[in-house]
């Protein structure tokens, strides 16, 4: 039996919900067409699941561009980070920053259990010969864990940024709850406006040559031409963690 489909009341880990009711998403789909990033997180701040969405942020490169818009919407949304023990320190220094900058009231840091951790990877390495398994208890059962309480989520992924991404909707189901992709037409050029027009701070690591930033072990600089993401488990097969389904699906 996969983690995933383990019901562990000690630790909150619960299995996905139903389906959604029929014409809910198609409904919700109708409404987020035409609307701009910030009409899409009004449709679910405030108009749709208002008191009931978390936003998912690593806090990485870009991220700062989706709390800024969050902050404009409602600065008390919980914000879910996980820090998986594993992360630069630059990027727990920078959650900090874009806190106070940005006045978002309601970080809230999670990680992987204890018991998972000792049981798992007590010496440290299973990333080095497991990363779906060490994204498994380090990444995916936190974020279903504190997920668990709200009906939507908001994340800041685009579709250029992978191909399984490519296709992606700005609302979908997944796992129990509608999920919000404000940001899935956005350009890196967009960002880069965006950030520039707000005087966002940046990320340490973004002008050190880490587009993309996750992990110490499994994320490196990326070298001139290569892909945006290149540098995220590089030589592995892999380009998600699964927090978002694809990879780590059925972790």
């Amino acid at each position: 039996m996969s983690v995933a489909t383990v019901i562990d009341t000690a630790r909150g880990i619960v299995p996905p919900l139903a389906a959604p009711p029929p014409d809910r998403l198609a409904g919700l789909q109708a409404s987020a067409r035409g609307r701009d990033a910030m009409g899409i997180l009004e449709l679910a701040l405030k108009e749709e699941f208002a008191g009931g969405t978390a936003v998912v942020s690593s806090f990485g490169s870009e991220s700062a561009v989706l709390l800024h818009m969050v902050a404009e919407v409602d600065p008390t949304t919980p914000i879910l980070f996980i820090n998986t023990g594993k992360l630069f320190g630059e990027t727990l220094r920078y959650r900090d920053r874009l806190q106070d900058e940005l006045g978002l009231g309601d970080i809230r840091t999670i990680g992987p259990h204890p018991l998972d951790r000792a049981a798992r990877d007590p010496d440290g390495t299973l990333w080095s010969r497991d990363t779906d398994a060490c994204c498994g208890f380090r990444k995916v059962i936190p974020i279903r864990r504190a997920l668990a309480g709200f009906d939507a989520q908001i994340t800041g992924r685009k579709r250029f940024q992978t191909e399984s991404r490519a296709q992606m909707q700005k609302v979908e189901f997944f796992e129990g709850r509608y999920r919000f992709n404000p940001l899935a037409e956005w350009t890196l050029s967009d960002l880069e406006t965006y950030i520039e027009l707000h005087c966002l701070p940046r990320h340490p690591l973004a002008e050190d040559g880490y587009p993309s930033i996750g992990c110490i072990p499994c994320t490196r600089r990326v070298a001139r031409g290569e892909d945006y993401r290149a540098g995220r488990w590089s030589g592995l097969a892999k380009d998600e963690c699964g927090i978002h389904g694809v990879d780590g699906e059925g972790i």
